[in-house]
C-alpha cells in the first residue's frame, strides 16, 4: 500500500499558491484603507480636497515604482524566503504607521504628543491656520505611504518567482490566476469591512487592524515555504510535474555559478521592453480603479463609504471573473496547440476589448449608478485577467534567476503609469469641479471669481443646494475624461506589445 501511494503526486503547489493568493489578499486591503477612509473621514479632519488625495496617491505610485524595480533585484539576492518575508514585514509597519499621521500632526503644530487619537483631533480642530494642517497632514500621509509602498513592491516580484518554482509553464497563468484574484478579494473584503471599523473605531485602527494581517501571514510562510525539491511534503512526482520544463531545471551543481542578469541586459531585450511597456500603459487603469472608484459614488452619486459598501462589494465580485484569465491560454496551448506565448497574447487580445465598455459608465450612469458599477466591475475583471497572463509571459521568455528582476522592471514601468493617471486624476477633478461647473446656469468661476486661484471651502457644492441653487458638477466631465482613457488603454499597449515580440523567443545566456 505504501508503494501505491508513493506513486501518487502531491498537490503540495496549491498550498504554496494559497499562500501567495493570501499575500496579495493583504496588500490589496492594505493599500485600500486609505481611499476607503479619505472623504469621510480624513479630508473632514485635516482639510483634504481631491488634488491633496490625488498626491498622495501619485506618489505612493512613483515610490511602488521606483520600489519594484529594486525589489525584483532585491527579491532574487535574498532569494524568495527571506525576500518575502523582508517585504510583508515593511508593508505591514507602512501599513500601521499611517494611523499616527493624526497624533504626529498635532504633536508638529502645537508640541502635545500624548494626546490620543481622539485627543489629537481636538488639537488639530484649534490650529486655525488651514495650510499647515494640509501641508502637515499630506507630509505624513505621504511617507506613511512611502514605507507601505517600498514593501509593497516586493509582493509581486516574490510571488511570480516563487510560481516559476512551483508550477510548470503551461500552469504558471492559471496559478498567477488564482492568486492574483487575491487583489479582487482584498478588494473586496476592503469595503465590508474598513468603512464600519472605521466608524465604529476611528479610521487610525482600520489601518491598525488590517496592517496586522501581514505578520500573521509571516509567521505561515517561516514554516510553509521551502524550495519544491528540498520539501518534505513535495514527492518525487511532483517535483518530475514542477520541472516538466527542462530550461527551468534547478540548478544542482553549485560549482556552475548561477546565470547573473544586469539591470543593463535585461533592457537590450525587446522582451522586457514589451513587458514593461504593457505595465505601463494598463497598471494604473487598475489603480485608478481601485483609488478613485469610492470617490467616484461620492462625488457622482453623494454615497457615503458605508452607502457605497454594497455597489462596491458587487464591483469587487464580478472582478473574480478573471480567473478565466488563467485558464483560457491554458486552453490555447492544450486544445489548440499553441505554444505558451501565443496562447497567452491570444487571451490578452480578447481582455483587451472588454474594457472599451468603460466608454459608456458614464453615459449609462444617468439611469442608475448600478450601470457603471457593473462595467468597471466588468474593466476591472478584464484587467485582472490581462494581468495573470502578462506577468506569466516573463516566466515564458526568462530564465528563473532573472524573473523577479524583470518582474520588478516591468512594476516600475507600471508604476510610472499609475503615477501619471492618478496624479493628473487629482488635478483634473478639482479643475472640472471648479471650471466646469455651473450653479443656476451660470459658469461657477464667473459667479464666484473669488475662487478662481483658490480652494472652494469644505461643503461648498452642499451649502449652495442647501440654498436652493440649481448645481451641475463639472466633476462628471472629468471623470468621463479618465474613463475614455482607460478603455483604450489595453489594445494600445497589446499592438505595441506584439510588434515588439511577435514570435515567441526564450530568453538564455
Amino acid at each position: 500500500m505504501s508503494s501505491v501511494k508513493s506513486l501518487k503526486p502531491t498537490q503540495y503547489r496549491w498550498t504554496i499558491c494559497l499562500l501567495l493568493f493570501l499575500a496579495t489578499t493583504i496588500n490589496y486591503l492594505d493599500r485600500q484603507v486609505l481611499s476607503l477612509t479619505w472623504k469621510d473621514f480624513i479630508a473632514p479632519e485635516f482639510h483634504w480636497n481631491n488634488n491633496d488625495y490625488g498626491n498622495i496617491t501619485a506618489l505612493f505610485s512613483i515610490f511602488y515604482a521606483v520600489g519594484m524595480l529594486f525589489a525584483g533585484k532585491f527579491v532574487d539576492f535574498m532569494d524568495t524566503k527571506k525576500g518575502f518575508l523582508w517585504a510583508i514585514g515593511v508593508w505591514s509597519v507602512g501599513a500601521v504607521l499611517h494611523a499616527f499621521c493624526g497624533i504626529a500632526t498635532s504633536g508638529i503644530l502645537t508640541g502635545t504628543w500624548t494626546a490620543g487619537f481622539h485627543g489629537s483631533k481636538e488639537l488639530i480642530g484649534t490650529v486655525s491656520n488651514t495650510s499647515a494642517i494640509i501641508s502637515t497632514s499630506v507630509t505624513l500621509f505621504v511617507f506613511a505611504r512611502f514605507v507601505l509602498a517600498i514593501g509593497e513592491a516586493g509582493n509581486f516580484p516574490a510571488a511570480i518567482k516563487t510560481t516559476a518554482e512551483y508550477f510548470p509553464k503551461k500552469d504558471r497563468a492559471f496559478s498567477t490566476s488564482i492568486w492574483n484574484a487575491g487583489a479582487t478579494v482584498g478588494a473586496l473584503a476592503a469595503p465590508l469591512t474598513i468603512p464600519f471599523i472605521a466608524k465604529s473605531m476611528g479610521w487610525e485602527w482600520a489601518f491598525i487592524i488590517i496592517g496586522a494581517l501581514g505578520f500573521v501571514w509571516m509567521g505561515l510562510w517561516v514554516f510553509v515555504y521551502k524550495k519544491p525539491h528540498l520539501h518534505k511534503r513535495v514527492n518525487e512526482h511532483e517535483l518530475t510535474y514542477i520541472n516538466q520544463d527542462q530550461d527551468d531545471l534547478p540548478n544542482e551543481d553549485k560549482s556552475v555559478p548561477e546565470k547573473v542578469f544586469t539591470f543593463k541586459e535585461c533592457f537590450s531585450y525587446r522582451q522586457t521592453w514589451a513587458f514593461a511597456f504593457g505595465k505601463f500603459m494598463t497598471d494604473g487603469v487598475w489603480w485608478f480603479f481601485l483609488f478613485w472608484t469610492p470617490a467616484y459614488l461620492s462625488s457622482v452619486y453623494g454615497m457615503d463609504s458605508t452607502e457605497s459598501a454594497l455597489p462596491l462589494f458587487v464591483l469587487y465580485m464580478i472582478t473574480l471573473l478573471s480567473i478565466i484569465g488563467g485558464w483560457l491560454p491554458k486552453y490555447f496551448v492544450e486544445k489548440k496547440g499553441m505554444n505558451a506565448y501565443n496562447g497567452r497574447m491570444k487571451a490578452m487580445l480578447i481582455f483587451a476589448f472588454f474594457p472599451l465598455l468603460a466608454l459608456l459608465a458614464q453615459p449609462l450612469g444617468t439611469i442608475t449608478y448600478w450601470l457603471p458599477v457593473l462595467i468597471i466591475g466588468i474593466a476591472g475583471a478584464a484587467h485582472q485577467a490581462w494581468s495573470a497572463n502578462i506577468f506569466s509571459t516573463v516566466g515564458d521568455m526568462f530564465p528563473k534567476k532573472a524573473i523577479a528582476t524583470i518582474t520588478g522592471i516591468g512594476g516600475m514601468a507600471g508604476g510610472i503609469g499609475s503615477f501619471i493617471i492618478n496624479k493628473s486624476s487629482g488635478v483634473l477633478f478639482d479643475h472640472s469641479h471648479k471650471a466646469w461647473s455651473t450653479v443656476d446656469g451660470v459658469p461657477l468661476l464667473e459667479k464666484y471669481p473669488q475662487y478662481v486661484d483658490e480652494r472652494l471651502p469644505d461643503g461648498f457644492f452642499e451649502q449652495l443646494e442647501k440654498s436652493g441653487a440649481v448645481v451641475v458638477d463639472g466633476i462628471n466631465t472629468g471623470y468621463m475624461i479618465i474613463f475614455s482613457i482607460c478603455a483604450v488603454a489595453y489594445l494600445i499597449a497589446w499592438v505595441v506589445m506584439k510588434s515588439l515580440v511577435p514570435k515567441y523567443k526564450v530568453i538564455s545566456k
